[in-house]
């Protein structure tokens, strides 16, 4: 088979790959402003990217299968912006149990969500822990820049973890889809550090509505960001993930 995406193969197909225990990939991103720019679907695109890099790597020692992305998640904070679709807990929640149980029905024992999203984080982790009970079955869940944290840190010059339409995601962007980005709007985008949610070690979490930590829908610095910063993220990312994916048994 020459393609590990999940709408590209055939039924029979992914009937024997669920015969012999191929795991699912389910990417989790969202459609939300990234300055001006990026495309709204930067944690989508980034997310499933890495997924099917993934995928290729393993895919020879592991039979993986990367299922259409949920392109929708958790983004009420980028509201303000315009350009963002959002969908309440509930719905993310009905969402991904509608789409694990039929990546069961279809013969399937294994998911790993994939997230993009800063965002999504912490849910994630919540609704992951309440699907594996209901579904009798591991759902699992990472973030592939919690995955990739060390070739992020080492890669990027002005920060040392992922932001929003940053360095780091501008670089990936670059490498991956750099048609999508407008080179003209670069030297504009930069704003303040921030911290992922998932990682933030403030003692109380106060809900922020992002146009009050940037003016410009930018947290980080994307002057510096290059196709070759991103081409490395990418790759270094897609290989922890990989790594995970060979010890998931």
């Amino acid at each position: 088979m020459s393609s590990y995406r999940w709408n590209h193969l055939t039924a029979p197909e992914l009937r024997e790959l669920a015969d012999r225990d191929a795991l699912v990939l389910l990417p989790v991103g969202s459609t939300e402003q990234h300055g001006a720019h990026l495309p709204t679907g930067v944690d989508d695109f980034l997310a499933t990217e890495v997924c099917l890099r993934a995928a290729a790597l393993a895919g020879a020692r592991v039979p993986v299968v990367v299922a259409p992305s949920v392109w929708c998640g958790l983004a009420e904070h980028h509201m303000a912006f315009g350009g963002t679709l959002t969908l309440s807990l509930s719905t993310l929640h009905a969402l991904l149990r509608d789409l694990c149980r039929s990546v069961l029905r279809a013969g399937f024992r294994r998911v790993l969500l994939v997230n993009g999203h800063g965002g999504n984080a912490t849910a994630l982790h919540a609704l992951a822990t309440e699907l594996t009970a209901e579904l009798g079955t591991t759902v699992a869940v990472t973030n592939y820049f919690t995955a990739g944290a060390a070739v992020i840190a080492k890669t990027l010059e002005t920060q040392d973890q992922l932001m929003h339409a940053c360095e780091g995601e501008t670089s990936m962007m670059l490498a991956a889809f750099p048609g999508s980005v407008r080179r003209e709007r670069v030297a504009e985008a930069v704003g303040p550090r921030i911290e992922l949610q998932s990682e933030d070690p403030a003692p109380v979490y106060r809900p922020t509505p992002f146009e009050r930590i940037t003016p410009t829908g930018v947290a980080g610095d994307a002057r510096t960001a290059t196709a070759a910063k991103g081409e490395a993220l990418l790759d270094g990312c897609a290989r922890a993930l990989a790594d995970e994916l060979l010890s998931f048994r």
